[in-house]
């Protein structure tokens, strides 16, 4: 069956992509990198009747180090950018440890920082990343009647971003801008790990962790995302607080692991039982906070 024709809206400016948004009589989706996108316009899962091409758009593909610490990531970043720059392999370790898990070469040559995040899925691991860091997204649309200026920003929290799986906060106007990472903290340290079938499959689970020491060796602060854990990329709140206020032993780490398994909420599929899966989260869980506690302390 021959696909319908759609509108190709070749952005030049942000200002151009969120022109082609604000008309909402119109189904109309951006293109990033193309790698989740494009399949669903191959299997007819999605058919939008307007595409707004980002790759133009200069200012959506910087990298920028703030004052404070931290990053701000243009949401045409590249997976590549993370493996390779320098800036982000200082200021944020955990994103270079995890971008060369991200699928193969080819696709993080071309998949984008933004189009993973705004795409909500369960399974990859940027998102879970992004949100062990604490990170913020930016929001950004043309204005509507009655607002003043020529865009609207709002940001949010990444933990408010994830509605469901494959959806977010994003209204049908707005466009994923940036996301922001906070700055790492003294005596802090990070980890990710995942177990595929092959290398560049979806992982059939995966851990991101930070913990944070203070003078005494004790953890005052942790964060654990998990990978393909839930129906959304989840925070395991109640795991990481269960080695708050404690010493990161290897019982204590052990318990926040066995916690992390036990309330996540994995599904049973094609490749793995649920029991499976929970298997492979505690043990994850436990290998990858070993690591980061080893790395606070240093």
């Amino acid at each position: 069956m021959k696909p319908p024709p759609f509108d190709y809206v070749a952005a030049a400016t942000l200002d151009e992509a969120l022109e082609a948004l604000a008309d909402t009589s119109l189904e109309a989706r951006p293109l990033a990198g193309g790698q989740s996108l494009v399949p669903m316009l191959n299997f007819r899962l999605a058919a939008p009747e307007r595409l707004v091409d980002l790759n133009g758009i200069e200012e959506l593909s910087r990298v920028e180090e703030t004052e404070d610490g931290g990053l701000r990531l243009g949401a045409m970043i590249r997976h590549s950018a993370l493996e390779r720059d320098p800036r982000i392999a200082h200021r944020s370790p955990l994103l270079a440890e995890a971008a060369p898990f991200i699928a193969h070469p080819q696709i993080r040559s071309r998949g984008t920082v933004g189009g993973s995040v705004a795409h909500a899925d369960p399974a990859a691991e940027l998102p879970a990343v992004l949100l062990t860091l604490g990170a913020r997204v930016r929001l950004t649309r043309r204005s509507r009647d009655g607002e003043s200026g020529s865009r609207v920003e709002r940001t949010l929290d990444l933990g408010d971003f994830f509605l469901g799986p494959f959806f977010s906060a994003l209204e049908p106007d707005e466009l994923l801008t940036a996301i922001e990472v906070p700055p790492s903290a003294p005596g802090e340290g990070t980890a990710f790990d995942e177990v595929a079938r092959r290398r560049g499959d979806y992982a059939l689970a995966g851990v991101a962790a930070r913990v944070r020491l203070d003078s005494r060796g004790v953890c005052d602060a942790a964060a654990i995302s998990l990978v393909n854990g839930g129906s959304t990329p989840c925070l395991m709140r109640e795991a990481a607080q269960a080695l708050v206020g404690e010493e990161p032993t290897p019982e204590a780490i052990e318990a926040a692991a066995a916690a992390c398994a036990e309330t996540s909420e994995p599904a049973a599929d094609m490749h793995a039982t649920e029991a499976y899966r929970r298997h492979l989260i505690r043990v994850l869980t436990s290998r990858v906070l070993s690591h980061a506690a080893d790395r606070a302390r240093t």
